[in-house]
């Protein structure tokens, strides 16, 4: 028997313009937790889309307790004991928890002894004791789409862990999670250790690594770079060997001066009781004000209010001292407002366009010959601009952003709003699920924007971006701003005070 349950040897796979995986390599013993770390595109999730089928290897050998196998598709892959977390949810909102547990596995009963039904009944009630054996306090029949985005992530984990794998993969899985659920995940994955599991586990979040790693394998541009035990590494140490030099700082210098203020939102209630309620804040030119908080502090929510897509019963928005009358997106637009959405594959990217598509869509009416007719000569200019300013790593503008990493989207969806030229620029997790480079890039560009005047309001769960970019801190808590908090004078303590003062 081999020490490994499974292996990966000579991987490599190719797409139009790009090659994904290099004769990369992954060797997970049982009841280990296996760190994959590397930048956005280093092919960390390309393997593991290899692993559980979804992707045909060009090159390249699976084995499983030293013998080797073929994965056709993940119906297969779960049918060897391997599951897998998405990064991206997929849920079906209109559906009950236990549907979406154990879609394409439903346990069948036979009606008139012949006939094959969905046995509901099994379903639920094996569902309800899944969920109370991974402690998730929800109902099997409770519809998904009740659920908060940290909640389905919770529910993904326990569909897999219901397949009774030998090999679990997560990808980004704490990327929506409170502390207290991210603590809970760790007691699943410490039981599921016990029971001899193999964990992947990808994620940019140095301090679970370290916390919660075995082993660390490093890729960058599609190569195996090494494998190290992780209780060996320090955080410098895998940043240097996942960016292939070192980062001295985390947070580029930033030469914004705040002047005047310029953006103003006055006793902004939600339509809804339970959300944001009484809120008022101003920003100013080249200022960073960055939105702490902790998930379900409806920081979002208000965002969206201001952007015009939830309503609200009161309050006003000024931008220059003009009020601003906003009851859709496209009047935030129109006046110079701009969002980056807190999920990219949900509200951000138009996964079946190209990059060129999903930059120019904001700003078409820009760029029309006689009113009606695109000018693709100027479209064209305005994205290579966008990809040249931005570091987009592509191919080509006409590649689908679908194709492209976590990190290259996020800086294709800036372009977009950038084309628009706003004077206010609301950010939603703007590095959410994002690797360390990429996320200093990201930190140039909205420094960069700050500096040249632009008012930027930028909503983050990690506590090192928000005292890192922040010129200022607004807290919310429960739907209330709880108070402000200068940026040279912000600690971890008086952030999370405010978020936890409750009424």
């Amino acid at each position: 028997m081999s020490e490994y349950l499974l292996e990966m040897k000579g991987v490599s796979k190719a797409f139009p313009g790009v090659k994904a995986l290099d004769h990369a390599q992954l060797q997970l013993k049982p009841g280990h937790v296996h760190a994959l770390m590397g930048e956005n595109g280093a092919g960390k999730s390309t393997l593991m889309k290899c692993m559980f089928g979804i992707y045909k290897m060009d090159e390249g050998q699976i084995y499983m307790n030293g013998e080797p196998v073929t994965i056709k598709d993940p119906i297969d892959a779960l049918s060897k004991g391997i599951a897998m977390v998405h990064q991206e949810l997929q849920p079906i909102p209109a559906r009950p928890i236990g549907e979406n547990i154990y879609l394409g596995r439903y346990p069948l009963k036979k009606v008139l002894g012949f006939i094959p039904m969905v046995d509901h009944e099994k379903m639920y009630s094996d569902t309800d004791a899944l969920l109370k054996k991974v402690k998730l306090p929800f109902d099997s029949r409770q519809l998904v789409g009740t659920l908060s985005t940290s909640q389905m992530q919770l529910v993904e984990i326990a569909k897999a862990v219901s397949a009774n794998c030998r090999v679990l993969i997560l990808d980004e899985p704490t990327s929506s999670l409170t502390q207290r659920e991210v603590d809970s995940l760790f007691d699943i994955i410490e039981d599921l250790k016990n029971d001899g599991v193999a964990i992947v586990y990808i994620s940019h979040k140095m301090d679970e690594i370290l916390r919660i790693s075995d082993e660390v394998t490093i890729m960058r541009d599609g190569q195996y770079i090494g494998t190290w035990e992780a209780k060996n590494l320090t955080t410098n140490m895998i940043i240097t060997k996942m960016v292939g030099r070192e980062l001295t700082n985390l947070f580029p210098k930033r030469e914004n001066v705040p002047g005047e203020v310029a953006f103003e939102v006055n006793d902004f209630t939600s339509i809804n009781p339970k959300s944001f309620r009484h809120v008022s804040f101003n920003i100013r030119k080249g200022e960073i004000l960055g939105i702490g908080g902790l998930v379900g502090a409806q920081r979002t929510e208000l965002m969206e209010g201001i952007f015009g897509i939830r309503s609200h019963v009161s309050g006003e928005v000024k931008l220059n001292g003009k009020t601003l009358k906003i009851d859709r997106p496209k009047n935030a637009i129109d006046h110079g407002v701009a969002m980056l959405t807190e999920s990219r594959r949900e509200s951000g990217i138009m996964g079946v366009l190209s990059i060129a598509d999903n930059i120019s869509i904001a700003s078409l009416n820009k760029y029309l010959d006689y009113g009606c007719v695109i000018n693709s000569g100027k479209v064209e200019n305005l994205v290579q601009e966008n990809v040249h300013k931005m570091n987009i790593k592509t191919p080509s503008s006409k590649t689908l952003i679908q194709t492209l990493s976590g990190g290259n989207q996020q800086k294709v969806i800036i372009g977009r709003w950038l084309a628009n030229d706003p004077d206010v620029l609301i950010l939603d997790e703007p590095t959410r699920g994002i690797d360390v480079g990429a996320k200093y890039e990201i930190y140039c560009i909205i420094a960069e924007l700050a500096k040249q005047g632009k008012s930027i309001l930028m909503i983050t769960s990690e506590m090192a971006e928000l005292l890192g970019m922040s010129d200022r801190i607004m807290v919310m808590c429960d739907g209330r701003c709880t108070g402000f908090i200068d940026g040279k004078e912000a600690t971890q303590e008086k952030v999370m005070a405010l978020a936890t003062q409750f009424e």
